[in-house]
Order: C-alpha cells, then sequence, then structure tokens
C-alpha cells in the first residue's frame, strides 16, 4: 500500500485491457486514479467499477496524439489532484502488414500512437512528477519491443523506441538526481483486443489463431506482475512467461534468434 495508497495515478488506454486492469488495480490499492481512452464506452465501463471500488477518480477522453490535449490534461490532472505521482503510458495500437506492401500512413499512425503517445504523456506529466517528489513513469512496451516478429515492423519499431526512450529516461533521472523512478513494461501475450482490433491485412482465421495461441494471460494477472515491478521499482518487468523465454532466446542467440522467428512464422502460417 505504501506504494500506492494515496497517490495519484494517471493510466492511459484505460478502456480497456491491461489499462482498465492497471486502473482497477491501481485503486485497489488506494491510489486516487485519472483515467483516459479515445473508447469512451470503454472508459465509462472502467469507470463503473472503479465506482464499485470507491476509488477517487477522474475520467477523460484523449487521444495521445494530441501533443497540446496531453500538455493540458496534464496541467489539468496536477491542479485537479493538486499532485500527480505516477503515469502509466499504456494507450496503443496494433498493425499486422510486411514493409513491402504497408503504406506510409500506416506506420506512422502507429508511430505516432505507441511511441509518440508515450512521449507526449512522459514531457507532459515529468515536471509534475519531479515536483511531486515522489515519482513514477511507467511507460507499457512489449514482448515485440525485446525481438522483432514478421509482418510487425511498425509495431516493433514504435516498441523498441520505446524501450530505448525510457531506458534513457531512467538513466537521466538517476544521473540527475530527481525523485522519479522510471519502469519499462514489456506484456507478452495477454487476452486483450488489440490482435482483434488491429489494422492491416490479417485475416479473421489467422487473428483468431493467434488469439487463441498466443493471448492467454488475463489482463489483471498483467496488472498484479505491473504493479509488483513498480512496487519493487524494477527497471524493466516481462509480462508472461513467453516474454520471458523469448527474451532469453534474443540474449542467448543475438541475431540468430531472427531464423528462429522466422521458422516458427512460417509453420503458424503455413
Amino acid at each position: 500500500m505504501s506504494e500506492f495508497g494515496g497517490r495519484v495515478a494517471v493510466v492511459t488506454g484505460a478502456g480497456s485491457g491491461i489499462g482498465r486492469a492497471l486502473a482497477v488495480g491501481l485503486a485497489q490499492r488506494g491510489a486516487r486514479v485519472a483515467i483516459s481512452d479515445i473508447d469512451v464506452d470503454g472508459l465509462a465501463i472502467t469507470g463503473d467499477q472503479l465506482v464499485l471500488r470507491g476509488a477517487e477518480h477522474r475520467s477523460d477522453r484523449l487521444d495521445v496524439t494530441d501533443r497540446a490535449a496531453v500538455l493540458a490534461y496534464a496541467d489539468d490532472l496536477a491542479t485537479a489532484f493538486g499532485t500527480v505521482n505516477q503515469v502509466y503510458n499504456n494507450a496503443g495500437i496494433a498493425f499486422s502488414g510486411d514493409v513491402l506492401n504497408s503504406s506510409f500512413a500506416d506506420i506512422e499512425r502507429v508511430v505516432d500512437v505507441d511511441f509518440w503517445g508515450v512521449v507526449n504523456g512522459t514531457k507532459a506529466f515529468l515536471p509534475h512528477l519531479v515536483a511531486s517528489g515522489d515519482g513514477h513513469v511507467v511507460n507499457v512496451s512489449s514482448l515485440y519491443g525485446l525481438l522483432a516478429v514478421p509482418n510487425q515492423s511498425a509495431y516493433n519499431a514504435a516498441k523498441f523506441a520505446v524501450r530505448g526512450f525510457t531506458e534513457c529516461l531512467r538513466q537521466e533521472m538517476l544521473l540527475a538526481g530527481h525523485p522519479v523512478r522510471v519502469t519499462c513494461v514489456h506484456p507478452g501475450g495477454v487476452k486483450t483486443n488489440i490482435a482483434r482490433n488491429a489494422m492491416g491485412s490479417a485475416d479473421a482465421t489467422a487473428i483468431a489463431r493467434f488469439e487463441r495461441v498466443a493471448l492467454r494471460m488475463p489482463p489483471a494477472d498483467a496488472a498484479r506482475v505491473i504493479l509488483a515491478g513498480v512496487a519493487r521499482n524494477r527497471a524493466r518487468v516481462l509480462v508472461g512467461n513467453d516474454a520471458k523465454a523469448l527474451d532469453l532466446l534474443a540474449r542467448l542467440t543475438g541475431s540468430g534468434y531472427q531464423r528462429v522467428v522466422a521458422r516458427l512464422a512460417r509453420r503458424a502460417f503455413s
């Protein structure tokens, strides 16, 4: 409770999946929670769950790619709550398509949401976190920020960028002596709608197969792992045995993992 009780925690992408589970988990641990998403219907459901738990909270529609809106949102929350202690930059989208056939617009959209959304949220809230004297930035990357897979170039690029940005930020906070901790999260296969809602060329059968085989961990379990890592001030949180195993594969084989993953992908979709 000491890490979360009474703290003001901001969660983007809280309308479903990991974001909703994080918001509920934070509320259960005594945090005051500010939730946002572009999906207002999903956000309302999350808000109802927070009400049931008696949590002090605020709900706002927010497009994380709108930098001016994110900056204004951060200032508004700091004024409304008096402080901001924790920011969970979780909002993201997916896209499936190879480099040759993907449009520039497809790639830009994923990078805008998944990378620049994280940058916008981090930059907007960082001064408030420093001022709080007890801040924590939690940026959600992915298993795909640890190793690349075919047909996920845009998502890989954005999530690798989130990893690099966040690891750099942690070092900068340590060097400057700012009272802000930094954690990068790498979820593996969590049961969310991200694959079903993904843009791109994957057909319904392939998506259903992917969800059945790869997306197994309930979001609530993922949130528990993430919040435990935050409480322990982990630099990196790997969520799920798949994330741990594939991270180990990449570490042990270096670039050699690429041939292994390509063979597995060929078998999976042949």
